[in-house]
């Protein structure tokens, strides 16, 4: 127990360390945005190419993986959504943000530095190929489902298409592109240029970590307790049980990189939940979940490595 809190304690210390800085006005908190730009725009995407471009081929083309990650991860988005639907009496709409917030992991800003710290560099892979599943099939439908309207026609399609041309200029999604393809080419990156992109990818998890930490100021721990509980339980429980055994076919070729698919699952949800609940008035509720989430994610993600360790998937 005392190494996985040794690995784990770092990263919940400088969530911490965000948290007080900005609840202390040491660091403005109308500063943060810039933070997250530079993790999301810069940081993340070099992190990603690097990670990807130095891979085997092999590594890469791990279709297992990522059927089973995605179909977790569907599965999750279709329980939560038909669980605010018929035991809450949500309309679609406003329940597809319940879905969303159960299955979509917060596999950078969280996920990634704490199974670095357990892992190594199996983390980066694990990111990629989550972030695949994420950016290409579950937010977008999440997305798209949350902008429906039944009543008109075209009402899931048209927001689905906008979310995936979104892609096109999202640099989290090139550098997977780019990176991917430098893997299954054979070309990996000149040192001239390897060196400084690794150097600005090792910024990634401290930034964004101390970036979760001030976020957290000021959001309001209210709202519905019981939904709140129920879609953070999901989350932090339910995603990574899916998940392990939708892993669990494919396990044995690739232990760690199915024990990191696991532990990224078991990760909050993302950190901009709050912006996706403004459309339907939610924002309340969608802040006090990943409140409730974030703080109790220490505990969760302690008993899944505890568990992951004790019974490993192979």
């Amino acid at each position: 127990m005392l190494a996985i809190l040794s690995a784990i304690a770092p990263v919940f210390l400088l969530i911490a360390l965000g948290y007080a800085s900005v609840r202390g006005q040491w660091f403005p908190q109308a500063q943060l945005p810039a933070l997250g730009t530079l993790v999301v725009r810069f940081a993340l995407p070099a992190l990603i190419l690097h990670s990807l471009s130095s891979r085997a081929p092999a590594e890469m083309l791990n279709g297992g993986y990522l059927l089973a990650y995605a179909g977790a991860s569907l599965s999750m988005l279709l329980l939560g959504t038909l669980w605010a639907m018929r035991r809450r009496r949500q309309p679609l709409p406003r329940a597809a943000l319940y879905g969303l917030g159960m299955s979509c992991s917060n596999s950078a800003f969280v996920g990634y530095p704490i199974v670095h710290q357990l892992l190594g560099p199996v983390a980066a892979l694990a990111l990629a190929l989550c972030m695949v599943v994420e950016n290409l099939l579950m937010l977008p439908l999440g997305m798209a489902l949350s902008e429906s309207d039944g009543s008109r026609s075209g009402g899931f399609w048209r927001p689905f298409g906008r979310a995936l041309l979104g892609l096109r200029s999202n640099p989290i999604v090139l550098a997977i592109a780019c990176g991917s393809l430098l893997a299954l080419l054979g070309w990996p990156l000149p040192p001239l240029l390897a060196r400084p992109v690794a150097m600005l990818g090792s910024a990634s998890a401290p930034v964004a970590l101390f970036l979760i930490g001030g976020s957290l100021v000021g959001l309001p721990l209210r709202s519905l307790w019981r939904d709140v509980s129920v879609v953070a339980a999901g989350k932090l429980l339910l995603h990574p049980l899916l998940v392990a055994l939708a892993l669990l076919p494919f396990a044995a070729g690739n232990p760690q990189l199915a024990m990191a698919g696991v532990l990224i699952a078991a990760m909050p949800m993302l950190s901009i939940f709050p912006i996706f609940g403004q459309r339907h008035d939610m924002q309340g509720f969608c802040a006090a979940t990943l409140l409730l989430a974030t703080s109790s994610s220490f505990f969760s993600i302690s008993l899944a490595i505890w568990l992951l360790q004790r019974y490993p998937l192979h």
